[in-house]
């Protein structure tokens, strides 16, 4: 079995500190594998880098256009928010519209990771609710699909026909069945596939077309929809959205825990999936900086792409400690 693949690595003083692992693959929608470093077949759990995979039954149930939901529904649907205002009353109108409220969600209540909503909910002694939670769109997309199936209230459980259909979108475009099956942050199922399998459903979002199939047509929808919205995917100073608003809406990407990347890139009908093995962001966000960088989507040099690859360690006093950077054989598999 392929090892992992040293992909990046911190410098300090001279002297190499820590290294990092992973697995990636590169695909054409045609099937063709482009690139492959470490296991290919090595499996995972996608986390949030497949939402776009669990909202293609929002769009393929008739649900979204009864809803009349906008891109911009589409994008929350697919998010890994912030939880700032605008996440949060979008979340919220979004329910409401549905005769809705947040005691429908089953996502669960965390504080919201932006710094103005924290202080918000701190001078009103307010507690956060489940819209903070980043995963709030998502499950207003599951919610939306629920109402339209006229199902029971815990879509969260795995024998509910809304998890019936996300399994059977997974399967279907990742080209594999489920290697199983664990509880994400959210409460909701995440299904485990290859990197191969996740890397085959990115380029099949790549290479959709408005004139293929239902199917195509929701993976277009919510591609673009990514990529016209990247602030709702994630939010300010975060790597999705950052990344997606410099390379101008032709890339969309999603991240997910434990290190776990995602690209689809429709100029060039390409999918991407990374795995970093000890789930260190730092390592994903670089390591797919290098190889959009190489696919010749992101400039090397725009603030966003500097900002995560090569990434000079600041302390506290301002001082340079040391360098994140490519490791030697990485880098010359990308060159």
């Amino acid at each position: 079995m392929p090892q992992a693949e040293e992909m990046v690595e911190l410098w300090r003083g001279g002297l190499l500190e820590s290294t990092h692992r992973g697995h990636g693959v590169m695909m054409h929608a045609s099937g063709d594998m482009l690139g492959v470093w470490g296991d290919a077949g090595r499996v995972i759990f996608p986390r949030s880098s497949c939402k776009m995979l669990q909202a293609l039954p929002l769009v393929e149930s008739g649900a979204a256009d009864a809803a009349r939901l906008t891109d911009a529904h589409l994008a929350l649907s697919c998010a890994s928010h912030e939880g700032s205002a605008l996440h949060v009353n979008m979340a919220r109108e979004w329910l409401a519209g549905l005769g809705m409220a947040e005691g429908d969600l089953r996502c669960g209540a965390h504080e919201p990771y932006d710094r103005a909503e924290r202080v918000h909910l701190a001078k009103t002694d307010a507690s956060p609710c489940q819209f903070h939670n980043n995963c709030s769109g998502k499950h207003s997309g599951f919610l939306t699909v629920v109402q339209h199936l006229r199902a029971g209230p815990e879509y969260t459980e795995i024998d509910h026909p809304l998890q019936h259909a996300v399994r059977g979108a997974f399967e279907e475009t990742t080209g594999e069945a489920a290697a199983g099956w664990g509880i994400d942050g959210c409460s909701a199922p995440n299904f485990a596939c290859t990197v191969a399998g996740l890397a085959r459903a990115m380029a099949a979002f790549a290479g959709a077309t408005d004139g293929g199939d239902l199917r195509q047509q929701a993976m277009v929808r919510l591609r673009n929809a990514m990529a016209a919205h990247p602030v709702l995917v994630a939010g300010t100073g975060r790597a999705c959205t950052e990344l997606m608003q410099a390379m101008g809406g032709r890339v969309a990407i999603k991240t997910g825990a434990e290190a776990v990347f995602v690209a689809m890139v429709p100029d060039l009908k390409i999918g991407i999936a990374l795995k970093i093995e000890d789930g260190n962001t730092r390592a994903s966000e670089a390591a797919l900086v290098a190889m959009l960088v190489k696919l010749g989507v992101l400039d090397a040099a725009h603030p966003a792409a500097q900002r995560r690859l090569p990434n000079a360690q600041i302390n506290w006093r301002g001082l340079n400690t040391g360098e994140l950077r490519l490791s030697p054989r990485f880098a010359q598999m990308l060159a």
